[in-house]
């Protein structure tokens, strides 16, 4: 089977209690016992909030790792309460968009009694902790980063001093040397490192995040080794919560309090704080990581030496071929692949599901995945766990449910958060921009031609769809009442993470898509090879080149 942590005991209570506090407080609400406002720090601490047409449940899916069985829940979930579909979001987390209030304490119910909840996706706490949706299965991973996470979940869960911080905190750590998790643009990232013995470590990024000021983390540590972990981050905790602004919650998240002190006086603070409490209680044991270890043991793997009916498959079927040269990658057992499934169909909503799309998801991983699925940062699922021969069989599978789209990486493949649509705290929508860029660059040869180039669109300046670290970013904004978008070129979230520039003046929902295939088609005329990557051509030549497409001569 997968390897997936399974609940012990305390995990079981204390989740369970949780559902049965939460159902008393919504009931309560629901009698008029207590107001809406008395009521909205409640409800956030279980992850309901209060969109534009209803209230919305984010679901907590740590790491980004799902068992085939929760993943039919979560289908249940929204055939039975929701309006069949769930919406996967940037923080490998699980949206669904009409959950009626009274049913909030069955849906909780529900999830408790297959391992799952919602606590912590929302208020000023630790958030659900992300990895690479790679881990424990790539070719290049040093070590599985999903071991440390669940460490860390389980000591950050209802900490006392991680509750009321002075803003949400979020964390990711990645196992390799390419950075899938986007560590950089999170409150503090870690890297799974070796030293020059060999041991497992960890490089340390801080003040990193997007939103209103958006900033790329800062190396904190080159080396901070395994057993140090949790006292480690307990004392980046407490240098932030005893001096992040609580006055002003645009100034509060960690990001500014490390520009305005310093990294080096933010890192000589939390050093002294580090060594004061290094030999405490939060030191990891070999044997306790070892322990975890175990959970993450996927397999067993069987020993595979031709693969005869790929090969065959490849030679045959061009589809086929092209959607394994883009949605599968290396896993570090041989003869096995690691296959994003696509949630960005050509003129689809990013990140949307259907029930019956999640129920095939988990049929296909039990038969081919160990029954074990990823959510990707980037909104999209992976089988992380298939036999080379197997995957003929799992793209036909696909293809008849419409998932076999090949476009991982390329110009359709789009973050978009709800936008308008959907979401309170929104100016513009996000959605119908995303389906109209993908329409206009839906021909495969078009995107083969155009190659590697991430668009992230936003419907305000929170960020949720993570555009400042774009190729092509996109940020909606409200015009004297009217949608604007702006674009930013020359973001990146990955190892080489940079903050895209903004080219000049926003455009029209109606000229934004024009818009953005003037930029493509400048940076086709200028490359100076096909393998040279838009963000590549972007850091060679800057914004002139592009300005002048977009505005002319007033540029």
């Amino acid at each position: 089977m997968g390897a997936l942590y399974r609940y012990d005991e305390f995990d079981h209570a204390f989740v369970n209690a949780r559902v049965a506090e939460f159902r008393d407080q919504v009931q309560r609400r629901i009698k008029g016992d207590i107001t809406e406002e008395e009521f909205k720090s409640l409800r956030l601490m279980n992850g309901v909030y209060l969109q534009l047409h209803a209230y919305m449940l984010r679901i907590a899916v740590p790491y980004g790792t799902l068992s085939s069985k929760q993943l039919r829940t979560l289908a249940t979930i929204g055939r039975r309460w929701d309006r069949h579909y769930g919406h996967f979001t940037t923080r490998q987390n699980l949206q669904f968009n009409w959950i009626a209030l009274k049913d909030v304490p069955d849906v909780l119910q529900a999830l408790a009694d297959v391992e799952m909840h919602a606590i912590q996706t929302s208020g000023n706490c630790m958030r659900n902790v992300t990895a690479d949706h790679f881990a424990g299965a790539a070719a290049d991973e040093v070590a599985d980063p999903r071991v440390y996470a669940e460490i860390m979940r389980q000591w950050s869960t209802a900490h006392p001093e991680l509750s009321y911080l002075p803003r949400k905190f979020k964390v990711a750590i990645t196992g390799a040397e390419e950075d899938r998790a986007a560590v950089k643009v999170h409150d503090i990232g870690y890297q799974i490192v070796r030293n020059e013995a060999g041991e497992i470590g960890f490089r340390v990024f801080v003040g990193g995040g997007q939103g209103r000021t958006p900033m790329v983390g800062k190396a904190l540590r080159d080396f901070l080794p395994e057993a140090d972990l949790l006292t480690y981050t307990e004392a980046i905790m407490r240098v932030y919560n005893l001096e992040g602004r609580r006055d002003n919650k645009y100034k509060a998240r960690i990001k500014i309090l490390v520009h305005e002190k310093g990294l080096d006086s933010i890192r000589e603070e939390v050093e002294a704080e580090f060594e004061r409490i290094r030999d405490g209680a939060l030191k990891l044991t070999p044997d306790s990581v070892a322990a975890m270890q175990q959970y993450f043991v996927a397999g067993p793997f069987e020993t595979i030496g031709q693969t005869p009916v790929f090969d065959k498959a490849k030679a045959k079927d061009a589809d086929f071929a092209h959607w394994v040269s883009v949605n599968v990658h290396a896993h570090k057992q041989p003869g096995y692949g690691i296959a994003t499934i696509s949630l960005k169909p050509i003129g689809g909503i990013p990140g949307d599901a259907s029930s019956d799309q999640m129920d095939l998801v988990a049929d296909l991983a039990d038969r081919y995945s160990l029954g074990e699925i990823r959510i990707s940062h980037l909104q999209n699922l992976v089988l992380p766990h298939v036999k080379l021969d197997d995957l003929p069989a799992l793209f036909a599978a696909l293809q008849d449910a419409g998932l076999a789209t090949a476009n991982e990486g390329l110009i359709t493949d789009i973050i978009a958060c709800p936008g308008l649509d959907y979401c309170s705290l929104a100016n513009a929508r996000a959605i119908p921009i995303a389906q109209g860029l993908s329409e206009r660059f839906g021909s495969p040869a078009r995107q083969a031609e155009i190659g590697s180039l991430p668009i992230k669109i936003s419907g305000c300046i929170n960020a949720c769809g993570h555009h400042h670290v774009a190729a092509i970013g996109i940020l909606g904004v409200d015009r004297k009442g009217v949608e604007n978008y702006q674009i930013t070129l020359g973001g990146s979230a990955r190892e080489d993470c940079s903050i895209g520039e903004l080219v000049g003046p926003g455009f029209g929902a109606d000229g934004i898509v024009d818009a953005v295939e003037k930029v493509v088609d400048t940076y086709l005329g200028l490359r100076l090879s096909p393998q040279e990557t838009f963000l590549e051509a972007v850091r060679r030549v800057g914004l002139p080149p592009f300005k002048e497409a977009l505005y002319g001569q007033r540029a």
